[in-house]
């Protein structure tokens, strides 16, 4: 779902082929460059430079040439490296304005499969998550969110309860580190070695999820695979080149992306496990949604929990902040609590009922903020409840 804090741009058209930002914080300092020759630098992943994907997406998208400037003022309520993709928000926010400007018109699919294709020029292999409910976000629900082809599904929440959204204020730039990307190669890795264990073309598979489409099994029935298939030890590049029969030169021009080449070790089993159990766990979120038992809150909570045990555990992108958060949160009223975002950092998000609300937030703000004061600063805090929010939108000038 997204949530309530969001990201702003004031655009103006100008006869000039300069793209002129500016930002409201100033933290963030001005940037100028030509609007016909866009460079991404992805080794110091800077704030203008996510703006720069979502323009150049929509510029690539449609061929165009000598392109108009635009003078942007930036500002935005999403806490920076939080894990609540501010700079997914940011290149969404940038590809919306430049269409605005240009005039051209796209579905709300179209724009989030461009810009979760075009943040990827900042270095970081992802997915399309935050891209697409940055679109296809409606307020008052969340969305199940499924891919090839992109497709958006309203899931009812609980009314007896609501989302709290913790900063644990451990910053996190994805793509400033190889964390991220390792994940995704090992995830990667896995599926081929699982989709060669099936006998299925493995050099065509990139994703876990092709892996289960092609055999046409469970999530369930795909955990069993990865028991039969892989073992938990970490496989070694020697190991993976081994298995599927290639050689060191191939692994890396061929799987590996530039910053996970010198990886020594990868852990294939875990991830895999972790990929296909969460997949299964946000189908039954949903169908507990549907059915609304009486004990909805609780089982929501559990999944959760059991989310970030996976999270912490077999996908290791948790951090010691993170999970002292997790437990602070469900010590003082929490159903479930976990990481959100990509994880390393960043926020938990909480279900909590909603009549214990008010002394969830004062104790969960003694508990963590308080007690740390020593080490967080005061303005990274971020403690809040929110309902699910709308998605990006157009102000015109009258």
């Amino acid at each position: 779902m997204a949530v309530e804090q969001d990201m702003l741009i004031a655009v103006e058209p100008v006869k000039t082929h300069t793209l002129q930002l500016a930002n409201t914080n100033p933290l963030y300092p001005d940037f100028r460059t030509s609007a016909n020759s866009i460079q991404i630098d992805n080794t110091k992943p800077l704030w203008h430079n996510y703006f720069l994907c979502g323009f150049k997406g929509i510029q690539e998208h449609f061929g165009l040439s000598n392109l108009t400037g635009m003078n942007c003022l930036v500002d935005g309520t999403i806490p920076p490296s939080s894990g609540l993709s501010s700079s997914s928000a940011l290149v969404c926010c940038a590809g919306l304005v430049t269409l605005t400007v240009l005039g051209m018109k796209l579905s709300k699919v179209e724009l989030a499969e461009i810009c979760a294709r075009s943040e990827r020029y900042i270095g970081t292999e992802g997915g399309g998550m935050d891209q697409s409910i940055s679109f296809l976000a409606e307020e008052g629900t969340a969305k199940l969110i499924e891919f090839s082809p992109l497709r958006a599904t309203d899931v009812k929440l609980p009314s007896g309860a609501v989302f709290v959204i913790a900063n644990s204020c451990v910053e996190m730039n994805k793509a400033a580190t190889a964390h991220f990307n390792i994940r995704v190669v090992e995830c990667r890795l896995a599926a081929k070695l699982l989709a060669k264990y099936k006998n299925l073309q493995w050099d065509k598979i990139l994703k876990l999820e092709e892996v289960q489409s092609k055999l046409g099994v469970s999530l369930e029935e795909m955990l069993l695979v990865t028991e039969d298939a892989l073992h938990s030890k970490p496989y070694s590049p020697e190991e993976i080149c081994r298995c599927l029969e290639i050689n060191l030169e191939e692994l890396r021009t061929q799987i590996l992306s530039p910053n996970t080449q010198d990886v020594p070790i990868f852990k294939l089993y875990q991830r895999a496990k972790h990929v296909y159990s969460e997949a299964a766990r946000v189908l039954q979120f949903k169908k507990i949604c549907e059915e609304s038992p009486d004990n909805m809150v609780q089982l929501l909570g559990d999944l959760m929990n059991q989310s970030h045990t996976s999270c912490r555990d077999l996908y290791e992108c948790s951090c010691p902040e993170l999970d002292q958060l997790v437990d602070i949160c469900r010590k003082f009223g929490a159903q479930g609590s976990r990481l959100t975002g990509a994880g390393w950092g960043g926020c938990t998000v909480s279900i909590v009922p909603a009549e214990k609300l008010s002394s969830f937030l004062a104790n969960v703000h003694e508990a963590y903020y308080q007690k740390n004061d020593g080490s967080l600063a005061p303005q990274k805090q971020s403690l809040f409840a929110t309902k699910p929010g709308g998605g990006a939108l157009v102000f015109l000038e009258a």
